[in-house]
């Protein structure tokens, strides 16, 4: 199991969620952090409400993974921090809670443009440094729709399973170069995923999901995170019974087409 003391972590998303329960249980394990958000005045609540002995080891970088021409600016000045970059956990994302025959292209492209091609952005202008450290990890946080699609997820799902073929392909391609990546699959956490969501037309969703009320606690999808990424898995599946959902597409397709008809997913 790989030891994170003195480990430098840069963490997308860390504003809210997962990425905040992150931050707050990454505290406890020695490790130096950079996280990253949209909005500065909420980083710098997530760092005032850590230890003071680990604030020190925190530095706040805002930014905007819809504008991928400035992640390369960004990618340099969080490696300005520290000297290096250990383990980027590329969280940032946003949801859907919209039906295929009723969503603009126009919020196709905008869940895209997050979701897969600014994290790809973010890995792709900090992979040198780690090549040149011969030592890198990249753990990224899909959902077990990066497994399969369900209703009102169409985008999100397929900005999540082209994540899967992008790392997929990176892990084949660098493992000589000591670089490991982990995919996390996380089910129904407790977060305001679904009210920060985008409905088809583009405005925020502004209502909580039965399936995220009654969740996995973000803490506690966070310790098993950390977890897997000590443990250098390649892909992990996190929540309740939902998770079980990977297994019957896998083997039993044709019931499991039936049975996500009918899912409550929100």
């Amino acid at each position: 199991m790989a030891d994170l003391r003195k480990k430098v972590l840069w963490i997308t998303g860390a504003s809210s969620g997962i990425g905040e329960a992150l931050v707050y249980s990454l505290c406890d394990e020695e490790v130096k952090m950079i996280i990253s958000a949209r909005r500065e005045n909420e980083l710098k609540r997530v760092k005032e409400n850590c230890p003071l002995k680990n604030q020190e080891n925190i530095k706040t970088l805002p930014l905007d993974l819809a504008k991928s021409d400035e992640l390369s600016h960004k990618v340099n000045e969080a490696l300005s921090f520290f000297g290096r970059i250990d383990i980027l956990i590329n969280n940032a994302a946003i949801s859907q809670r919209s039906l295929v025959k009723e969503t603009l292209l126009s919020v196709d492209r905008k869940i895209m443009e997050t979701n897969f091609f600014g994290t790809i952005a973010l890995s792709k202008y900090l992979l040198p440094k780690m090549i040149e450290n011969q030592e890198g990890h990249f753990a990224n946080i899909s959902s077990l729709v990066g497994k399969f699609g369900t209703p009102f997820r169409s985008s999100y799902a397929a900005s999540k399973h082209a994540l899967h073929g992008f790392y997929d392909s990176m892990r084949a391609e660098l493992w000589k170069d000591n670089i490991k990546v982990t995919m996390i699959c996380p089910g129904f956490i407790k977060t305001q995923v679904s009210v920060n969501a985008l409905t088809g037309h583009g405005e925020k969703f502004n209502k909580m999901d039965d399936a995220q009320k009654y969740g996995m606690p973000a803490k506690i999808c966070a310790q098993k995170m950390i977890q897997a990424i000590k443990k250098e898995k390649e892909e992990v599946y996190i929540g309740g019974k939902e998770k079980y959902g990977v297994y019957l597409k896998r083997f039993f397709p044709a019931i499991f087409s039936k049975f996500v008809r009918k899912a409550k997913v929100r």
